[in-house]
This record gives structure tokens, sequence and C-alpha cells, in this order.
């Protein structure tokens, strides 16, 4: 589905930000894309993006937006850097060892993009802050391991008719798929409920969750700067052990508890 074919209600409009000399000699080499250029890039500078959390998916998500140019990330991420962190999640570092994982998260990325705003939460999502955290951002790329925090965010997303970029991993697979609330399929359509056995902990490389993060970020980029065809209504899933990939089409649900109240 073409961000065209959307009927014009069904989805937000980020409010563009002017660039400086600065900021068109950093991103010159994207605003050559035709159908981005400066229009798009003035909409990243003034888009507002949640992601949480900021591990070895968000990480890269976290990143790869930052060194795009969108204006601000809200970040959600709890508990100090451990050593089993430094196989995937990019942004902590050795010398953060014990030290909260969202100041390092907050520091890499100010190094790489200092004109970025943070807005930075040492807490993971959850049903009690999801409004809170929420409250103000134009897109949120979901980078949580467990669906409570999912069905938190899907349920802000939904109500606000807010997109949400979905992606997970396991293993070597990937998976990925963006909401548009009122349009496509939520994440309870895909997940009624709390899948029993889904686990906090799991098999992972960093490359195959830096992969999915990379797809991510452009779906974000994508959807906030009115371009191109996101993944509207379809699941992109892949298998890094064989280099296999594929599409296919995702249904909404009739009677979901989430959206059905919007169609």
């Amino acid at each position: 589905m073409n961000l065209l074919d959307l009927q014009p209600d069904s989805i937000f409009m980020v409010t563009p930000q002017s660039l400086t000399a600065e900021e068109q000699a950093t991103y010159e080499w994207q605003l050559w894309v035709p159908d981005f250029g400066e229009a798009g890039q003035e909409k990243l500078k003034g888009a507002t993006v949640c992601v949480s959390r900021c591990g070895g998916l968000g990480s890269v998500v976290a990143y790869e937006l930052a060194a795009a140019g969108v204006g601000k990330l809200v970040l959600a991420h709890a508990g100090n850097v451990k050593p089993s962190d430094l196989n995937r999640q990019l942004l902590m570092t050795h010398d953060w060892l014990g030290k909260p994982r969202i100041e390092s998260v907050e520091r890499r990325l100010k190094e790489l993009n200092p004109r970025l705003e943070i807005e930075a939460h040492a807490e993971n999502l959850s049903e009690e802050n999801a409004d809170r955290i929420l409250g103000d951002v134009d897109l949120i790329v979901d980078c949580a391991p467990l669906f409570n925090e999912r069905f938190a965010m899907n349920r802000v997303a939904v109500e606000r008719k807010i997109p949400l970029v979905e992606c997970a991993m396991y293993d070597l697979e990937s998976q990925i798929t963006t909401i548009q609330p009122g349009v496509t399929p939520c994440l309870r359509c895909l997940y009624p409920g709390d899948p029993p056995v889904w686990r906090r902990e799991f098999p992972v490389f960093g490359a195959v969750s830096g992969s999915v993060g990379c797809i991510a970020a452009m779906e974000a980029i994508k959807v906030l700067a009115g371009f191109g065809e996101p993944l509207f209504s379809q699941m992109l899933m892949y298998d890094l052990r064989d280099m296999t990939f594929h599409k296919r089409k995702i249904q909404r649900r009739l009677d979901c508890e989430s959206c059905a109240s919007l169609f």
C-alpha cells in the first residue's frame, strides 16, 4: 500500500522545520534521493519518534534515525549495562559496564548528532507509563522483547492513531510490519494475547537484530517523510540462515479488542 493511497484523515502530517546550512551539508547525499529531497528532510527535522527499547534492535534504530536527521527521539530503556549486552547493543560500551544503559545511549547519540533533541527515560514501557512517555510522539518504533510492553505501545498507537513500526527477531530470523491505525491491522490483530511460548531471553546475533533495525529505521523515515511504500498490511519475514526473504499479507481481525472500533 502506497502512502498516497491513504485517506487524508487516516495519516498524520509532520510539521516541517527549515534546514540550516550545516544540516544541508550533513544530509546532502540523502537529499539527492528523488522523491525525498529537502522537503522530506524538513519533515524528519520536525518529527518526534519514540524508540523502545534501545537494545540490540533499538540501538540500531535510534542510531540510524539520529544519523538521518530526525529532530527528536524519545527513548526508554531501563537497567545497567552488562557484559551480555555488548554482543549486539551497539550504543553500549565496555567502559560503561554497571552504569545506566540510557545514559550510554544518550551519550553515543549526541556524539553522532549534537543537534538531536533527546528525551531519555530510564524505564521500560508499560501500561502505567505509556501514555506519559508517548504523549507527543509522531511515530513509535517497537523494539521491546516483552508483549506487555508491546501491547501498551499498540494501545496508545491505536487510541491516538500514531504509526507504529513493529519488529522482532529470534535466532537468525526477523519479521517487521508497519501499522497505521484505522488503515492496517494492529498488533492485537496478529497476537490477541501474550504468546505462551515467548520468553525474555533468546538466541540472537547482533547482525540479525541490526539488519531488522536498519529496515525499521527506513520504514520510519518513509512514513515520516511521506514517500515510498511502507509495509502497510504486510509482514516482511526473513531467515539469514539461508537468506530467504518473503512478504505476506496480514489481515485485521473484525473482533480485535484494540482496533475494531476504528473501522
